[in-house]
């Protein structure tokens, strides 16, 4: 069997090794080409998955170790009868850990008391539910919007998005979709922006293009954080330059979110193949407790992982590509035993 493989994927060769050969490159050079006697494809979000891509490939496994799937064109998949898996929801602790970071960090800059704000959760999937949890432990209201939950689950707690625009942040985490009943390509746009003032945090750490961009960059607001961009890597430098935080897509770039995001797809490739799970590789995460010996919360999550490096990091944006690829390494808080709590709930 031949696979190849995006080589930003985690682990790629301790994981997907015992399957057979390996092709490694980088996702952005898999091309008709290379994939054309592979058995197994296995990308990130660098690869676009159609039919320019596989047709006339022998190809029957895909598996997407992010959590989008707007790179992957499922409809041509399923016709071709190539099965597909993609790990929803590996990265939704750690985008959640950034947003959490993110405010905290708000605060103390602007002076204020985040329990007295409140947080308006646009999207309340894996990562939604998550931040919304942890924003309870710390005693943050929040204002929670799924339409698409709502029709389906007895929500009464949730919320319209116009009420959700108006809380005092706003911070989007809905996948990007362009049809359906709630499509949610350009969800804030010229008829809901005067939702946003200028006492408004906006954080986009779902997707480009859930946000109209040339507006955006028109809006006075009291604070960006910009982690999805439109056009990556060539991003809007206007917005860039005027962000607390404008960080390359890294929200979701922990160790442990990369590690589940290839563990996730190695699940399903041992189950497509009827190949026995490796129980050792369950383990390959596993550093000793960490310390972190600080007195209050916003030195605690900075000594774990600062994400104001990455907004330096890409100050020119010729680096936005490389510094994801050869992003540092960052844990998950778990792994921290912290002289002052942090916000763990049990989800």
């Amino acid at each position: 069997m031949k696979l190849v493989i995006d080589d930003a994927c985690y682990a790629y060769h301790k994981i997907f090794s015992e399957f057979g050969e390996i092709v490694a490159m980088a996702g952005r050079d898999i091309d008709a080409n290379s994939v054309q006697d592979a058995d197994v494809l296995i990308v990130r979000s660098r690869t676009k998955v159609n039919q320019a891509l596989l047709q006339d490939s022998q190809v029957k496994f895909v598996g997407s170790t992010v959590a989008g799937l707007e790179h992957v064109d499922q409809d041509y998949l399923t016709a071709n009868n190539i099965t597909f898996f993609s790990a929803q929801g590996c990265n939704s602790m750690a985008v959640a850990e950034f947003i959490i970071s993110a405010i905290v960090n708000l605060a103390d800059e602007f002076g204020f008391d985040y329990t007295q704000k409140t947080l308006g959760i646009i999207g309340v999937g894996n990562v939604g539910s998550r931040l919304a949890a942890k924003a309870e432990l710390m005693g943050i209201k929040t204002l929670l919007n799924d339409p698409p939950r709502q029709d389906t689950e007895n929500l009464p707690e949730f919320v319209d998005l116009s009420t959700a625009l108006s809380a005092d942040i706003v911070t989007f985490h809905t996948p990007l979709s362009f049809d359906g009943k709630y499509p949610s390509y350009q969800l804030l746009n010229a008829k809901n922006f005067h939702h946003i003032s200028n006492q408004t945090i906006v954080i986009n750490a779902a997707r480009g293009g859930v946000i109209v961009e040339d507006i955006w960059q028109k809006t006075p607001t009291k604070a960006n954080v910009i982690d999805c961009w439109e056009n990556e890597p060539n991003i809007n430098q206007n917005l860039q330059k005027n962000a607390y935080l404008a960080t390359p897509h890294i929200a979701g770039h922990s160790v442990d979110a990369k590690f589940m995001g290839s563990f996730m797809v190695y699940e399903a490739l041992c189950e497509f193949t009827n190949t026995t799970q490796d129980k050792d590789i369950v383990k390959l995460i596993n550093p000793e407790k960490l310390s972190v010996n600080q007195n209050n919360l916003k030195d605690t999550l900075n000594s774990i992982y600062d994400f104001k490096q990455d907004t330096v990091a890409i100050a020119n944006i010729k680096n936005f590509e490389n510094y994801r690829r050869n992003y540092p390494i960052r844990y998950e808080w778990h792994h921290f035993n912290p002289s002052f709590p942090l916000p763990l709930p049990l989800l």
